[in-house]
């Protein structure tokens, strides 16, 4: 897998986790440990994200 391809699919699990995180705020009882994980993955993604595109 090249680079590029590797920080595309990056780029695509944190936009799904992004549409997973406006989906429980949207509930009325959102879980806010599972917000907070997606949140946590959401971040580490970005780092990754920025460091591999630091890389090109």
């Amino acid at each position: 897998m090249s680079l590029d391809s590797h920080l595309e699919e990056l780029r695509k699990k944190h936009a799904a986790i992004d549409r997973e995180i406006e989906q429980e705020q949207r509930h009325p009882a959102a879980d806010e440990t599972n917000l907070k994980q997606l949140k946590v993955r959401k971040l580490h993604l970005k780092e990754e994200i920025e460091r591999l595109s630091a890389q090109v």
